[in-house]
């Protein structure tokens, strides 16, 4: 198992201070990764610089395609530009990998007598547990990366220290903030739009 499964089960099965967007959950997860793949060998920082190390065998599926996606040493590649090119829908991949390997299914209801909706529920399984585990001990690196995108954890978050792990979660904390911040300004925009509407009489 992989910090970002670890993290996608917690997403899913802990209550958030904030509604969960998967943009963010996207940028944490890509943040997940490139803190394994530091911690595996297959990436090195080099100041704020991801270089990969020539190693991808990771022994994950997702994992291997992270290393394999790490762009050449020659191309200069720092940790919040590894974060939005990587982090582009990887929240729909983690979901879908889950569903195919059968840990992610459909629970049907029904709504009064005619109408049936569905909603998306966790099976049971080892890895499910173990990412409970790693919750309920109080893992600095699962706690930080859940606190950055507003999942609710025991407080306070334990700061990580010094270190490549600490500078990837200050990457994914900054690029959910400029996320936000650019959602805040789409939505300023389209409020003005709606009260020139108005004022023309539309």
């Amino acid at each position: 198992m992989t910090t970002a499964r670890d993290l996608l089960f917690v997403a899913m099965d802990m209550p958030s201070a904030r509604s969960l967007e998967r943009g963010d959950l996207s940028l944490a997860l890509a943040g997940a990764e490139l803190i394994d793949l530091l911690g595996l060998g297959l990436a090195a920082l080099d100041g704020d610089f991801v270089l990969p190390t020539g190693r991808q065998d990771a022994g994950d599926p997702q994992l291997d395609l992270a290393a394999a996606a790490l762009a050449p040493a020659a191309d200069g590649e720092t940790v919040e530009d590894w974060l939005w090119r990587r982090g582009r829908g990887l929240s729909d991949t983690y979901l879908a990998a889950l569903e195919a390997d059968g840990l992610l299914g459909r629970e049907e209801r029904r709504r009064f007598l005619v109408l049936r909706t569905s909603r998306m529920v966790l099976a049971d399984s080892p890895g499910r547990r173990r990412a409970a585990h790693r919750w309920a001990a109080d893992d600095p690196t699962l706690l930080a990366l859940a606190s950055t995108i507003g999942i609710s954890g025991p407080p306070p978050v334990p700061e990580p220290r010094p270190g490549p792990v600490a500078h990837v979660l200050t990457g994914v904390r900054h690029a959910v903030e400029e996320l936000a911040a650019e959602r805040r300004r789409r939505a300023r925009r389209l409020d003005e739009a709606r009260q020139t509407y108005v004022r023309r009489g539309f």
